[in-house]
C-alpha cells in the first residue's frame, strides 16, 4: 500500500510529445508525485512496468496499436497493479474507463488544477486500499461537465431515463447525462436493486416511496417525481418491492 507521505512512483504514457512533455511538466511541479518514467507507446509502457514499480499510470487512450483502453485491460491482470489515471481529449471512452475502474479520467487541454485533483484522488485511493484490491462495492459513474470530470456514486442515483445511446442519471436535486446506454446500466446494477419499471426507465427500488394504480395505470413516486410503470413491469416490480421492504424490515 501506498503511504500518503510516500511520493508516488509515475508513468505518463503519450504518443505525442508536446502532451507528454506538458504532462511530465505539470506532474513534477507537485509535490505527493515522485520519480516520473515516460513511454510514447503501449508496448513500452509495459517493459517499464514489468521492469520498475510505478503506483500510477497517467495514460492517453488514443494511441496507435496498444491504445490505452487495451494498456488499462492488461493492468487489470496484474497481481499489484497501479492506478490508471486517463488523460484524453475525448470524452466517448467514458464507459471503458468506468468498466476497467480508473481512478480518474481527465480531459485535454489539461490544467493543473484539474490534475491536481487527479493526484488527490490516487493518493486517497492507494491510502484506502491495497492496488489491486476491489474498491467498496458502491461503483462510480465519471460525469463530464465544462471540462471537469465527477465521479457519481451509483448510491446517490435514485432512477435512470435512456436518452438515446445516453443515460440521465436523476439524483435528488440534480442530473448527469452520461454516455451509457440504459441496458448497460440495467445488467450492472441489478444486483444492486435497480429494475427497470418502463422501456426507458431504471428505478432504484431504495428510492421508491410510493406505489400507486389508478385507471389500471401503475406508477411510483420517487422522492418528487411520479414515474409510470409498464404493465408488463408491473407485477415484478410490486413483487421486488414487497421483498425488499420485508428485507428491510
Amino acid at each position: 500500500m501506498v503511504e500518503p507521505s510516500v511520493p508516488l512512483r509515475a508513468l505518463v504514457v503519450d504518443d505525442e510529445e508536446p502532451a507528454l512533455a506538458e504532462l511530465v511538466y505539470l506532474l513534477s511541479r507537485d509535490d505527493r508525485i515522485g520519480p516520473i518514467e515516460t513511454a510514447s507507446n503501449g508496448p513500452d509502457a509495459l517493459r517499464i512496468l514489468q521492469a520498475s514499480a510505478i503506483d500510477v499510470v497517467f495514460c492517453d487512450i488514443k494511441m496507435p496499436g496498444l491504445d490505452g483502453i487495451d494498456l488499462a485491460r492488461v493492468l487489470s491482470r496484474f497481481a499489484s497493479r497501479p492506478r490508471i489515471v486517463f488523460v484524453t481529449a475525448y470524452d466517448e471512452h467514458a464507459v471503458a474507463a468506468f468498466d476497467l475502474d480508473a481512478t480518474d479520467y481527465v480531459m485535454k487541454p489539461v490544467r493543473a488544477e484539474r490534475l491536481a485533483e487527479a493526484v488527490r484522488r490516487v493518493v486517497t485511493g492507494a491510502a484506502a486500499a491495497p492496488a489491486g484490491e476491489d474498491p467498496a462495492d458502491d461503483e462510480v459513474i465519471p460525469v463530464e461537465l465544462a471540462g471537469v470530470t465527477r465521479f457519481v456514486p451509483r448510491s446517490s442515483v435514485r432512477y435512470v431515463e435512456a436518452q438515446g445511446d445516453y443515460a440521465r442519471l436523476h439524483t435528488g436535486q440534480n442530473s448527469h447525462l452520461v454516455r451509457i446506454p440504459l441496458s448497460t446500466l440495467e445488467e450492472r446494477w441489478r444486483t444492486a436493486g435497480f429494475t427497470r419499471i418502463h422501456r426507458s426507465t431504471l428505478v432504484a427500488l431504495a428510492h421508491v416511496d410510493e406505489m400507486r394504480v389508478e385507471s389500471g395505470r401503475c406508477s411510483v413516486r420517487v422522492g418528487e417525481d411520479w414515474l409510470p410503470v409498464s404493465r408488463r413491469h408491473t407485477r415484478e416490480l410490486r413483487d421486488l418491492l414487497v421483498r425488499s421492504t420485508s428485507l428491510r424490515g
